[in-house]
Formats: C-alpha cells, sequence, structure tokens
C-alpha cells in the first residue's frame, strides 16, 4: 500500500510551526508496512486543498490529512475532501454533545462556529478526538483510503493510536498479518557509527527488519517483524535483540521508547543512590531533564547552574587562580569541571555529583572554541572521572549533547554497580 500524508496550513508554508505529524505518521505507518511516498504541504486554500487531494489519488491508495478540521472558516479539509468526493457533509451527534458539554461544563458561551468542528462526511466513520474538539473521520471510496485528523499533535498521535490504526487494520490490511516492533535506544555513539556495526543486519533486511533514527545525543533503532501472534513476534524481536545487544552491549541503554533520563531515574531509585549538578554551559539541562521523569525526587538532591566565574567561586569553591590570571586553565578547563562535580557531591551529600562545563557558542570564550565541552562525575569514595568533548553544532546542539554525554557516563557507572 502507498501512502501520501497531506498536511493542511498556512502557517506551515510560512514557517511558523515545524511538521513533526509527517515524521511521526511516516514512521507509524511504515511500521504497519504503509509506504509514505510523498508528503505535501498546502496553505488554507480550498482550490488548492482539493487539487492537492486529486493529484494524492493519481498515485497513493492511502491519504492521511493533518490539520484544517478547526473551528474557523479556513480549516476547509472536510469542505474540500467531500467536494472531491462528491458526499455530503453532516453533524455528527457524539461529537456535537462533547463540544456542547465542553463549554456548558466551563460556563461559557458557545461560539456558533465552534460546530463545525462536529462536521463529518457522509458514509464516512468519524474518529473521536480524545483531547481535543475537532473530530477526526476517516472514508472508504472506489479503493481509496483516507483519514482526516487534527493539526495539534496532542490531538493527532492519540487519535492516529486509539481510533485510526484499529480502523487501517480493518479496512484497509485485512489480509497483512500484524506487524510488531521493539525500540531498541542507544547513547554516547552516533547514528553513522551505530549503523556501521549493523550494516550487515540492515542490508540483509531479513525478519526481523531493523531501522535507525537519530536524534540529539541519542539514536533509536526500530525492530519490527510480520507474526501470527505476539508469542511469535517475541522470539524473533528477542533473537534479533540480542544479535544487537552482542555489537552493542557499551550503549544500548533500553529496549523500550524512553531516553536515557528515564533508565537513569529508574536505575538509580532502585538502587538508592542520589545525585547534584553544576551546570555552566548547560544552564540547567541536566537537571531539567532529570526532573521531567516522575520519581525522580528520590533520586535528585538538587544542583547549581554556575554560569558566571563569581558564582563558580562563591558558591562552588572553585579557586580563583583557576579562573582568572595569565596562567589560569579557566571556568573551561578539566580542573574546575573537577572541582565543580567534586563540591557539589559534597554539598549535596549525594552519591554522585556531575558538572559540565563548556563554551557553547557561537562564539569563542576563554579563547577557546564552541564546542569544547568538559564533563565531570564525582562518585563518593572513588576518584573523579572527567571527560572532554568537541562537539559540532550550534548553541542548542552542543547544550543537548554535552547534557546527554555526561548522562551516558553516569548510566556506565550504574551499569558497572548493578
Amino acid at each position: 500500500m502507498k501512502a501520501e500524508i497531506i498536511a493542511v496550513g498556512t502557517e506551515l508554508l510560512l514557517g511558523q510551526i515545524v511538521n513533526t505529524n509527517a515524521r511521526y505518521l511516516s514512521r507509524e505507518l511504515a511500521a504497519m508496512g504503509i509506504d509514505v511516498y510523498f508528503q505535501t504541504v498546502v496553505g488554507d486554500n480550498l482550490n488548492r486543498l482539493s487539487e492537492a487531494i486529486r493529484i494524492a489519488q493519481s498515485r497513493a491508495d492511502v491519504i492521511l490529512f493533518s490539520g484544517g478540521i478547526g473551528p474557523t472558516q479556513d480549516d476547509l479539509t472536510k469542505d474540500a475532501l467531500a467536494a472531491v468526493l462528491n458526499r455530503k457533509l453532516h453533524t455528527d451527534r457524539m461529537a456535537m454533545d462533547k463540544i456542547e458539554s465542553f463549554f456548558r461544563d466551563r460556563n461559557v458561551d458557545m461560539t456558533e462556529n465552534n460546530r463545525r468542528q462536529a462536521i463529518v462526511i457522509d458514509g464516512g466513520t468519524p474518529l473521536a478526538n480524545e483531547t481535543g474538539l475537532a473530530a477526526g473521520n476517516a472514508i472508504s471510496d472506489n479503493d481509496k483510503y483516507y483519514v482526516v485528523m487534527p493539526g495539534p499533535p496532542k490531538e493527532l498521535i492519540p487519535m492516529f493510536e486509539q481510533e485510526v490504526k484499529p480502523w487501517l487494520f480493518q479496512h484497509v490490511l485485512t489480509e497483512e498479518m500484524p506487524i510488531y516492533s521493539r525500540m531498541l535506544k542507544f547513547a554516547g555513539i552516533g547514528e553513522s557509527a551505530l549503523e556501521d556495526r549493523l550494516l550487515d543486519l540492515i542490508d540483509a533486511q531479513t525478519d526481523p527488519t531493523i531501522a535507525p533514527y537519530a536524534s540529539e545525543g541519542e539514536v533509536t533503532v526500530r525492530v519490527s517483524t510480520k507474526a501470527a501472534s505476539e508469542g511469535e513476534a517475541k522470539l524473533k524481536l528477542d533473537a534479533m535483540e540480542v544479535q544487537i545487544r552482542e555489537r552493542l552491549t557499551e550503549h544500548l541503554y533500553a529496549n523500550e521508547d524512553v531516553p536515557i533520563e528515564y533508565t537513569i531515574v529508574t536505575m538509580m531509585s532502585d538502587m538508592g543512590l542520589t545525585l547534584s549538578a553544576a551546570e555552566s554551559c548547560t544552564g540547567g539541562l541536566v537537571m531539567q531533564s532529570l526532573t521531567s521523569v516522575p520519581g525522580s525526587a528520590s533520586m535528585l538532591k538538587g544542583g547549581i547552574v554556575c554560569y558566571s566565574n563569581e558564582i563558580k567561586e562563591k558558591l562552588l569553591n572553585v579557586p580563583h587562580d583557576y579562573l582568572e590570571g595569565e596562567d589560569a586553565p579557566g571556568a573551561v578547563s578539566p580542573e574546575v569541571a573537577k572541582v565543580l562535580a567534586e563540591q557539589i557531591r559534597m554539598i549535596g551529600d549525594a552519591d554522585f555529583g556531575l558538572a559540565v562545563t563548556g563554551v557553547a557558542g557561537p562564539g569563542y570564550s576563554e579563547r577557546k572554541p564552541p564546542g569544547l565541552v568538559f564533563i565531570a562525575l564525582a562518585e563518593r569514595g572513588k576518584e573523579t572521572e572527567i571527560h572532554e568533548l568537541r562537539i559540532n553544532g550550534n548553541r542548542e546542539t552542543v547544550r543537548i549533547r554535552s547534557a546527554k554525554a555526561i548522562l551516558y557516563r553516569l548510566w556506565q557507572k550504574l551499569v558497572a554497580m548493578d
């Protein structure tokens, strides 16, 4: 089956928002065995949207829409699709009841245009929106399949998981065996290096198949297989995971789709360990990522964003001679990283102290280049570990990769202790 994704919204064309829905849908459809051949972005214009639909009909079996189903006059996705399919529109009673209840429960007058969100196309299947008000729609017409979803990812993703997937399996993938997938998560290695170690498995296109995806500071490998039952799928996925783990043991931190900070919080909580952090160039990003995980209060003592030399010296006891003077190593140095890690560990009376200091860029600092970062891990009763990083990329990339790098080094220590 060939698919096309049509993202609707002038704001996408103007670059005001990023089309993350297309990436999400492409990955999910590929895992289901539906290949996305085209992605189209079209503005809020009835004629251009209708033309985009007709083009998609000529080259795709499944056409998925994101956006353009809200309450305003420029939300035209259902109008355009109904016109192309020569079908009428009607109000779905369940969707309308939800909209009316939403406003009634909040004691707010409902404007008439909100009724547009309950409109669906005749002969289609309304799709419930659990996190918003605009109803989705799924239609089968002349061996073509159409799925209409809202634009906000917080509404589209739950609708796709809960409503669209079952509909596609029932109407589109009726003769296909279910596809089962497992997400393997890696840190401390780039996508190209990881792919190089798995290249023979990727090129072989065996069953299960494997596909790597990169994000800042982490890499995900999706392992997928078709199977008649979950038990059969588990056997095949387990066997492939063993092969991958043997090659990348030092980098594979989870076999579920979670960030490394989730794994660290879980491990440290289970082991009864604590940490505190001192952050300069990351500006609290390490602590932010840890505190985003429920249960982090049991393992994170706290920390200090020590951006200036004054704070490093006054609050974390970094010697003045390390920071200032002709022969001083400077704030961005292994010496300062070591002091920061050891001092924050002692201040927090924690099992681990983490420290990050570096040049996020875009310019030089202390005559040191952007992307030069030092991370340090102080462990109670052990020698402090220091690592130098050379990170390419913009300011945000340097900050994110620095935070992920120190979390990876911490994960390695936890694995060795477990």
